[in-house]
C-alpha cells in the first residue's frame, strides 16, 4: 500500500511538470506547428518580378516601436524564399536639423513572409523605402508615404497596384457598365464615328439587370472651344425602341474629338450623368467619368495613389494633354565638346647640335618650310667636329687598326655624320669645315631658332619639324560626362569655317587628370590630314556618341521637377491621372531614362502636366511633394 502511494505521488509529480513546461514553451516551440500567417495580408502590388504586400502594427504609425510585414511572392503566386530586404523609414532633413533614419531588420518567419519593427523617434513624415533582393529572380525598389498618426501606407513610386480578378457577373445578360442606380452599354453604327451621321445605341437596365423601360436620356456631342473656333455641341434625340433599348443619331460637322454626355433619368431612380470619350475615326467609347466596369476588369476599378487628378474629355482637350508610353529604346548620348588642333607628338622632331658650332649656310630659311627626310637644314662649323674628322684621316692614313679607326667612325656618327659623308670624307682626304645637318624626318618647320653666322651652343633647339599628314584633336569634356566617355567611341569634329564638312575620328585616349580650374577631362582624337586643312590651334566643335544600350524612358517633358522629387502623371484610364515618384538617370533625344517608378508600357502625360500638377498638389497636399 505504501508503494503504491509513493508511485502515485511521482506520477502526478511528473505530470504537473510537464504541464508547467508545456505552459512556458511558446507556440513556435511546439513540434510541427508554424506561427499562423497574419490574417487579411496577401500581395497588393506588382513591383518588378514580384508581387509584394505590406502591412504595420498598429495600423497607425506611431513614435516608438512600429511592427512591419512584408509578403513577397513571385508573379505565380509561389512564395519567395530567402529573399534580402532592406526597410528604412526616413525623415529628411529640415533646416539646420539633419535627416533621421529609422531601419528595420527583416527576418523570414515563415517561406514568403518577412517581419521587423523601426523606432520613430518623433512625430511627422517618415516615407518608407523597401529594397528587395532574390538572386536571380531580380531585384526592385519601392517607396511608401508613412506618417505618423495617419493610417497605412500609401504607396508613392516603384510599383502599380494588383487587379484583382473579376467576378462573373450573377444576372443572365447584365450590362457591362455601373452608372449609380443603372447598368448600361453604348453601341455605334459605323464602330469607328464619321463626320455625318452615326446611330448611337444604348442599352438599359437596373441594377437587378432587368430592361428599364420608359426612361428620359439625352445625348450631347460637344467639341470644346480652340482659339478663336467657339465650342459646338450636337444634341442627339433618343427615342426607346424596345423595352430597354433606345436610339438617336448624331451629325458631326467636321472631324476631331467629340465627348458624348448621357443623361439617365429612370422612373423612380436618380439621374445620372455619363461622359464618353468620342473622337472621329477611333473605333468604340471609352468611358471618362462617371460609370466603371461592373465586372472589375478595366483599371478603372484599380485602387488611385493620393493626389489622382480626374479629368473628362473636356477639360482634357481644353487643358492640351497628351501622353505617350513608356518605352524600353535604345539609347544614345551626344556629348558635345570644345576641341583644338594640335600637333601627333609622335610626329615631332626637334634639330639640335652636340657641339658647340657656328651656323654657316641656311638651307630651311623660314618657319612653315617643307622639308624631307634626310635633307639638309643648314651648315655648322664647330672645332671639336673638325678635330674629329681629322683624327679620322689620321688613323686611316697611319692603318691604325680597326678598334681605334672604328672609335674614331663611331664618333663622328654620333655627331650626326651620315654613312656617305663619312665616306666622301675618306675619299677626298681632307676635313670638311661645314658640315650639313639633315632633317630628321619629314615635314613642316614649325619652330626656327636659327639664323646665318650665329653661334650655337651644344643641346640647343634649333629648329621644329612635325609631320602635319596626321594630326590630333583635343577635346575638353565635363567631369559629370567623363564616365560615359570611353577610347574607341566614335566622334564627329566640324571646323567653323568648314560648316559642311565633317572629319570622322575615334577617341583613342582618355587622360587620366582634371583641368582644377575648368573640371573638365581631355580626350584625344587622331585624324588623318592629307591635304593640311587640319592646322594646329584650330579650334574645332567635337560630338562624342555615347551609346547607353537599352533603358526605360519617357520624354523629356513629361518627368516634372520638384526639388530632389521627380513625378510624372500617369493615364490608369477613365480620365484618371496619377502621380507617381519617378528616379530618372541619363537624358539622350529628348527622353530621359527612368530607374524606378514605371513599367514598359505605362502611358504617361507629356502636355498640360503642369495644370495637372497643381490640382493634384490640391488634393494631395504639399507633403505628398
Amino acid at each position: 500500500m505504501t508503494r503504491f502511494l509513493l508511485l502515485f505521488i511521482a506520477g502526478a509529480a511528473l505530470l504537473a511538470l510537464g504541464i508547467v513546461i508545456g505552459w512556458q514553451l511558446p507556440p513556435s516551440a511546439s513540434p510541427g506547428v508554424t506561427a499562423p500567417k497574419p490574417t487579411g495580408l496577401h500581395p497588393t502590388y506588382r513591383s518588378g518580378p514580384f508581387r509584394v504586400g505590406v502591412a504595420l502594427q498598429p495600423a497607425t504609425p506611431q513614435v516608438g516601436e512600429n511592427r512591419l510585414q512584408v509578403v513577397l511572392e513571385d508573379h505565380q503566386g509561389n512564395p519567395i524564399r530567402d529573399a534580402q530586404i532592406h526597410a528604412v523609414a526616413e525623415m529628411p532633413a529640415m533646416g539646420s536639423m539633419p535627416a533621421m533614419q529609422a531601419p528595420a531588420e527583416m527576418q523570414a518567419i515563415e517561406p514568403g513572409l518577412y517581419q521587423g519593427t523601426f523606432d520613430l523617434s518623433m512625430e511627422g513624415s517618415w516615407p518608407l523605402t523597401l529594397r528587395i533582393a532574390k538572386p536571380p529572380v531580380g531585384e526592385t525598389r519601392l517607396v511608401f508615404d508613412l506618417a505618423t498618426g495617419r493610417e497605412g501606407l500609401q504607396l508613392a513610386s516603384g510599383a502599380r497596384p494588383l487587379k484583382t480578378a473579376p467576378e462573373a457577373s450573377t444576372e443572365a445578360g447584365a450590362l457591362p457598365y455601373v452608372a449609380g442606380p443603372y447598368r448600361f452599354d453604348v453601341a455605334l453604327k459605323p464602330k469607328r464615328p464619321v463626320v455625318g451621321k452615326n446611330i448611337v445605341v444604348i442599352y438599359l437596365q437596373n441594377k437587378q439587370g432587368q430592361p428599364l423601360q420608359n426612361a428620359q436620356i439625352e445625348a450631347m456631342a460637344a467639341m470644346p472651344a480652340m482659339g478663336s473656333m467657339p465650342a459646338m455641341e450636337v444634341p442627339a434625340e433618343i427615342k426607346e425602341l424596345k423595352p430597354g433599348i433606345y436610339g438617336g443619331s448624331l451629325e458631326l460637322p467636321m472631324e476631331g474629338s467629340w465627348p458624348l454626355t448621357l443623361w439617365f433619368n429612370g422612373a423612380g431612380a436618380p439621374e445620372h450623368t455619363v461622359i464618353l470619350d468620342m473622337t472621329t475615326g477611333r473605333r468604340g467609347l471609352e468611358v471618362a467619368s462617371g460609370a466603371v466596369r461592373a465586372d472589375g476588369s478595366e483599371e478603372s476599378l484599380e485602387a488611385a495613389p493620393a493626389g489622382t487628378v480626374t479629368l473628362d474629355a473636356r477639360r482634357r482637350q481644353l487643358i492640351g494633354v497628351e501622353t505617350a508610353r513608356a518605352q524600353v529604346t535604345d539609347l544614345e548620348r551626344t556629348i558635345r565638346a570644345v576641341g583644338q588642333v594640335s600637333y601627333d607628338e609622335t610626329r615631332l622632331g626637334d634639330v639640335s647640335l652636340k657641339f658647340d658650332a657656328w651656323v654657316g649656310e641656311l638651307y630651311a630659311e623660314y618657319v612653315g618650310a617643307p622639308v624631307k627626310k634626310d635633307q639638309p637644314l643648314f651648315t655648322v662649323y664647330g672645332p671639336e667636329l673638325l678635330a674629329a674628322q681629322q683624327e679620322y684621316l689620321t688613323l686611316r692614313q697611319r692603318s691604325a687598326s680597326s678598334t681605334l679607326l672604328d672609335a674614331a667612325r663611331k664618333r663622328l656618327e654620333l655627331w650626326d655624320m651620315t654613312n656617305g659623308e663619312i665616306a666622301a670624307l675618306a675619299r677626298r682626304g681632307e676635313s670638311l669645315d661645314y658640315v650639313p645637318i639633315h632633317a630628321p624626318l619629314g615635314g613642316t618647320v614649325v619652330m626656327k631658332n636659327v639664323v646665318e653666322g650665329t653661334a650655337r651652343q651644344a643641346g640647343e633647339t634649333l629648329m621644329r619639324i612635325a609631320d602635319l599628314s596626321r594630326v590630333w584633336v583635343e577635346a575638353e569634356v565635363y567631369e559629370a560626362e567623363l564616365p560615359l566617355v570611353r577610347a574607341g567611341m566614335s566622334a564627329e569634329v566640324h571646323l567653323p569655317y568648314l560648316p559642311n564638312q565633317v572629319f570622322q575620328g575615334d577617341i583613342d585616349y582618355v587622360y587620366p587628370y582634371l583641368d582644377g580650374d575648368s573640371r573638365t577631362g581631355r580626350v584625344r582624337i587622331t585624324l588623318e590630314n592629307p591635304d593640311g586643312v587640319l592646322k594646329p590651334e584650330m579650334y574645332a566643335e567635337v560630338k562624342l556618341k555615347a551609346d547607353l544600350g537599352q533603358r526605360l524612358t519617357v520624354p523629356e517633358e513629361a518627368v516634372i521637377i520638384a526639388g530632389e522629387t521627380r513625378i510624372v502623371f500617369e493615364d490608369l484610364g477613365g480620365g484618371r491621372l496619377a502621380p507617381r515618384r519617378v528616379e530618372t538617370g541619363q537624358r539622350a533625344g529628348g527622353r530621359i531614362e527612368i530607374l524606378s517608378g514605371l513599367e514598359p508600357g505605362d502611358q504617361v502625360v507629356t502636355s498640360g502636366n503642369f495644370l495637372i500638377a497643381s490640382e493634384s498638389r490640391l488634393k494631395a497636399g504639399i507633403e505628398q511633394w
